[in-house]
């Protein structure tokens, strides 16, 4: 198979996925910055991931200018691939952090329980993620950061976990997000006091500090309940006690809730 390659050493690339978080939030960068790019929706397009073979990627999001690459879910990385100025970022607290998150799930737990039962085998739009998949996804997240603190690294399949058969259910995930939320708690209650948040986090994605972790945890998860909070508006429910500004204020969430074409510059 011939793979596509960029017109020009300058033409951007970006490949992505509808749904993803990640995803949204680099297309938005760009597109904020004034920076043209070609879209490159794997989901959509069968040979786009293919054309990320020459890296030995099978991954989004990816930026890619000539023959090199940026992954998305590090804006200063990107930055320097396609010359935007990049100065440091401030991070909220780990002790805000863990409060925001905390928000996050309880407010997931709401939703969750107002979803109709026979609605959870459901799909998002354009995404063959259902909404079990997705409220499980919120607990997931934030369960990789625990497990990551219990010696585990993060990998980009712990982000494609599936809920078992047992937790396709309202009851089922409730519980799991019961689970996590006092996982994560205790951690902070026992391990998390004592945490050097400048130490590398061992995930898949590039160099992150532990602190840098826990604040892509909190807008990843954060995303994902403002999604939830969209499934429930789509079948004209009120999203019980909706997450709002406070939650997500001084978090580098993007700013619309699910994408589309119309993203690209």
């Amino acid at each position: 198979m011939t793979l596509q390659a960029p017109d020009s050493a300058d033409e951007i690339y970006v490949y992505w996925q509808t749904g993803c978080t990640s995803c949204l939030r680099t297309k938005e960068f760009l597109t904020e910055h004034g920076i043209a790019f070609v879209s490159r929706n794997v989901l959509e397009d069968e040979t786009a991931l293919d054309e990320l073979a020459r890296f030995g990627l099978r991954q989004v999001p990816i930026v890619v200018r000539g023959d090199a690459w940026a992954n998305g879910q590090i804006p200063g990385d990107v930055a320097k691939l396609v010359g935007i100025a990049w100065g440091k970022a401030n991070i909220l607290p780990p002790e805000e952090l863990h409060r925001r998150l905390e928000a996050i799930m309880a407010g997931s737990d709401r939703f969750l329980r107002q979803l109709p039962p026979d609605s959870l085998q459901t799909h998002l739009p354009n995404r063959p993620r259902s909404y079990a998949d997705l409220v499980y996804h919120i607990y997931n997240i934030i369960d990789a950061f625990v497990e990551h603190e219990e010696g585990i690294p993060l990998v980009y399949e712990a982000y494609y976990r599936l809920p078992p058969p047992e937790m396709q259910s309202i009851a089922g995930l409730a519980g799991y997000g019961g689970h996590v939320a006092r996982r994560l708690n205790d951690w902070f209650e026992g391990p998390g006091r004592e945490a050097d948040w400048s130490r590398t986090a061992q995930v898949y994605y590039g160099k992150q500090s532990l602190h840098q972790f826990l604040e892509r945890t909190a807008w990843h998860s954060g995303q994902h309940a403002r999604q939830l909070m969209w499934t429930l508006e789509r079948m004209d429910i009120a999203p019980d006690g909706p997450l709002g500004a406070e939650t997500f204020e001084g978090l580098p969430m993007p700013e619309k809730v699910w994408d589309s074409e119309s993203d690209a510059a």
